[in-house]
C-alpha cells in the first residue's frame, strides 16, 4: 500500500506582551492576555485537527474502500499486501512461508531451493479466473487473489488469506466453488512420511473481502465422513460434465478403505463410482503457454495461467519427479 504523506509547516508563534506592576503583584500575564493565549492555542488546535483530519479519513479510504459495479462505494475489511504495477518487465514472485516475496529475477533463485515431496511444498495448487479476477489456493498456507484495484493507486492489488500454522499441517486436496464461495479441502497426507496429526478439523475453508482470514464451512456431501472417525477426504473437484467427484479413505488395519463418489450439488451424499469413473473425470492438462511469457530455467515450468486487469498471471514451479523446489507466479503486461 502507498504511504502518504502529510506536509508539515511551521507557523509562527505571536507573542503576548505583558506589564509587571511595580509592586510585583500583579501576574507576569495579565488576564486579557491570557486568555488571548488561550484563545490562541485553542485556534491553533482546531486548525491542525481541521488539517489531519482530511488525511486520517483518505488514509482508511485508500485501505479500505472498495468501488463497486454501480459506483458506489461499500466497505471491505480485507485489504490488499501490496499494490502491483505491471509493465513490459515481468514481476517475479516467490512463495515463502511468509507470503509471496518479490525477487528480481526467476534466474536468481535457479536450483537454490531443496526439491521436496510436493504435499509438503509451498505452491500454488488451484487456481480459478472469473470477473478479471484471479483466486489461487497456496498449499500449506491459504489463498491469494489478484484484482483491479480501483483506490487512489490504481493498479492490480494482491491480497493474502493465510491460514497459519493450521494450514501449514495440511494438504490442500481440492478446490470448488459452492454457494458460490471458494472452498478448499484439506487432507491429511501419509503416503511420503508417516505422521501422528490427527485429521484436519475443520477440513474445508472459504475466504471472503471481509476480513484477511480465512474462515470454515460446511460442504454436506463430505458430512457423511467424519474426521473423528478418521476419514479423510484427499481430492474434490468439478469435473467437465458439471459434476463434482470426491475421494475418502480411512486407515483399517493395514490397508485403507477408499471410497470415490459424484455428486451434482453436494447438498447430500453422493452417488459411489467406480475407480475408472473417478479417475476419467480428471481434467485433461494442456501445456501453459504465450508469447508475452518469459523463458524459464531448465527444470522449470509453467502450471497455470490467467488474466487481470489487462496483465498476464501465470504460476511456475520447479520440478523434478514428485519433488518441488521454488514456487510462485509472474506478472506481466503483454
Amino acid at each position: 500500500m502507498r504511504r502518504l504523506h502529510a506536509e508539515t509547516r511551521r507557523r509562527g508563534e505571536r507573542r503576548v506582551k505583558s506589564k509587571r506592576s511595580k509592586d510585583m503583584t500583579t501576574p507576569f500575564f495579565s488576564l486579557r492576555s491570557l486568555r488571548s493565549l488561550r484563545s490562541l492555542c485553542f485556534c491553533v488546535f482546531v486548525r491542525t485537527l481541521l488539517l489531519l483530519l482530511p488525511f486520517s479519513i483518505f488514509y482508511s479510504c485508500e485501505r479500505f474502500a472498495v468501488n463497486d459495479s454501480s459506483g458506489l462505494v461499500t466497505w471491505s475489511g480485507a485489504y490488499p499486501a501490496v499494490i502491483l504495477h505491471a509493465g513490459e518487465n515481468p514481476l517475479w514472485f516467490l512463495l515463502t512461508e511468509d507470503g509471496p516475496k518479490h525477487i528480481d529475477s526467476i534466474d536468481d533463485i535457479s536450483h537454490t531451493f531443496a526439491l521436496i515431496p510436493w504435499p509438503y511444498a509451498p505452491f500454488i495448487r488451484f487456481l480459478h479466473e472469473e470477473n478479471d479476477s484471479v483466486i489461487m489456493t497456496v498449499n500449506r498456507d491459504g489463498f491469494l487473489k489478484l484484482a483491479p484495484y480501483g483506490g487512489k493507486e490504481k493498479g492490480i492489488a494482491l491480497y493474502r488469506f493465510s491460514g497459519g500454522d493450521f494450514w501449514r499441517q495440511y494438504m490442500v486436496g481440492g478446490f470448488v466453488f459452492y454457494n458460490e464461495q471458494p472452498a478448499a479441502v484439506l487432507y491429511l497426507d501419509d503416503v511420503f512420511l508417516s505422521s501422528d496429526l490427527p485429521q484436519p478439523n475443520p477440513r474445508v475453508w472459504s475466504f471472503n473481502m471481509n476480513s484477511n482470514i480465512p474462515f470454515p464451512v460446511s460442504i454436506p456431501a463430505l458430512e457423511f465422513f467424519p474426521e473423528e472417525e478418521g476419514w479423510n477426504v484427499d481430492s474434490l473437484r468439478i469435473a467437465d460434465n458439471g459434476l463434482y467427484y470426491y475421494r475418502a479413505a480411512k486407515r483399517s488395519g493395514s490397508s485403507p478403505v477408499v471410497r470415490m463418489f459424484r455428486s451434482a450439488d453436494l447438498s447430500a451424499e453422493g452417488v459411489e463410482i467406480s475407480v475408472d469413473v473417478f479417475f476419467n473425470s480428471i481434467p485433461r492438462e494442456t501445456a501453459v503457454s504465450d508469447p508475452a511469457l518469459p523463458l524459464l530455467p531448465e527444470g522449470f515450468v509453467y502450471t497455470g495461467i490467467g488474466k487481470v486487469g489487462g496483465s498476464l498471471f501465470a504460476s511456475w514451479e520447479e520440478q523434478e519427479d514428485f519433488s518441488i523446489g521454488a514456487a510462485g507466479f509472474v506478472l506481466i503486461k503483454p
